[in-house]
């Protein structure tokens, strides 16, 4: 049985896509409905005591009642406060105002003595959340102001709150989780995935770097799985996630309301672990443990040209096919994310990774790639993205040693 870890929390970590039918499920317990997001008032500190100070100008609507056509959609259930992202059409994208709806959310029910658990999951049927707004980034970078670092601040202090909350927060990982779908769900103490989950970081893909902690989580993948999957943009399904950390259990997606409903009726957060016991069944099996030696063997170089050059001389198809892949994407990318997971190897906590992301994604938005390559992905989706430089060889290591140059806005204050 692959079930993770009995404990029903974790500090440094800890939703489903979709549970059809689950907005109101037969048997749950009577709902309070958190109807305006100002009544979740702001501790403003964590379990470590860092300072969370969300940036509330715009991108956001604040003081909005919560309506079926909110963004997030926040309730409490019995013992179990839920959190449903709410834009099935965008594949539950998050933006900015998202973002802060939940953190609010979080300072209010860590102070509601009847909530023990909080469940986050993603309305419609494709998935938890396919990432950030990355239409929204672009214009940032296109039009040279702050609100894409602005986003980025209040998501990665996001990421680190739920990290360190101090009740057990529930993950739904169901279908699609991307990116920023990754930090609302893979830093939680109960992370639950389905037969439908397709988790991964794929922002070499549009010329940026894996963030919101990704590459924490991925650095401390087992052996050189992480670098494969952050240099490649590869998603997993759940037998694999599960085996690189991202996630600790698998439940059949049919199975996740009923699971939900039953976490309604817990009343200690001991009884997590045993409930989401009952649900638990054993995955298809997956494909990287299988491809650990020539991954390991590949990707043990600090140097992105002689990983491609391994993985071309090694003889399997599928490391051909991961050269190409990592060929394919944005070589000044593919180098920045290698020393940044390199370093947050060496992290000792998720929170300076946190920090270093935060550098590493306001660079991104000085440079042309990170626009080219949402143009060709999401914007115009001719695939065909002109990167700048072209080539691993044009990337030295004065452009990547510049990514990691303090913020202009300064740090996140979380170390």
């Amino acid at each position: 049985m692959v079930a993770g870890r009995t404990s029903c929390s974790r500090a440094g970590r800890g939703s489903r896509g979709d549970l059809p039918g689950a907005d109101r499920p037969d048997g749950t317990a009577p709902e309070r409905i958190v109807r305006d997001p100002r009544v979740c008032s702001r501790s403003g500190r964590d379990r470590r005591d860092h300072e969370y100070e969300p940036d509330h100008r715009p991108w956001t609507r604040r003081g909005r009642p919560m309506t079926d056509d909110s963004k997030v959609l926040l309730r409490v259930e019995g013992a179990l406060a839920r959190a449903t992202l709410n834009r099935p059409r965008a594949i539950n994208a998050l933006d900015h105002e998202m973002v802060l709806l939940l953190s609010d959310a979080l300072d209010g029910w860590q102070k509601d003595g009847s909530v023990v658990a909080v469940l986050i999951d993603g309305a419609g049927e494709r998935g938890l959340c396919a990432g950030g707004d990355v239409r929204a980034m672009r214009d940032s970078a296109l039009a040279g102001d702050d609100r894409a670092a602005r986003f980025w601040r209040d998501e990665y202090l996001l990421n680190a709150r739920i990290a360190r909350y101090g009740k057990p927060y529930i993950a739904f990982m169901d279908g699609v989780v991307m990116g920023g779908g990754v930090g609302v769900s893979a830093h939680g103490g109960v992370r639950v995935v389905t037969e439908r989950s397709k988790v991964g970081m794929p922002e070499t893909t549009i010329g940026f770097v894996p963030d919101v902690g990704g590459t924490y989580l991925l650095s401390r993948a087992p052996g050189e799985l992480g670098t494969h999957l952050a240099l490649t943009s590869t998603a997993v399904g759940p037998a694999d996630a599960v085996h690189v950390g991202l996630a600790d259990h698998h439940v059949p997606s049919e199975r996740l309301p009923e699971l939900a409903v039953a976490l309604t009726a817990i009343d200690s957060e001991s009884a997590i672990a045993e409930v989401v016991a009952r649900f638990v069944e054993e995955p298809a099996a997956g494909t990287l443990e299988r491809d650990r030696e020539w991954i390991d063997a590949c990707y043990a170089s600090d140097d992105a040209e002689e990983i491609v050059a391994r993985l071309r001389a090694h003889g399997a198809p599928e490391a051909a096919e991961a050269a190409a892949t990592i060929e394919s994407r944005s070589p000044t990318s593919v180098k920045t994310t290698l020393a940044a997971l390199r370093r947050a190897r060496r992290a000792g906590s998720l929170e300076e990774v946190l920090e270093q992301e935060y550098r590493v994604s306001c660079a991104a938005l000085n440079g042309p790639d990170m626009a080219e390559g949402i143009r060709a992905q999401v914007v115009d989706k001719d695939r065909n993205p002109a990167w700048t430089p072209s080539t691993l060889a044009e990337v030295d290591d004065a452009d990547v040693e510049r990514a990691f140059a303090p913020a202009p806005s300064g740090p996140l204050g979380l170390v």
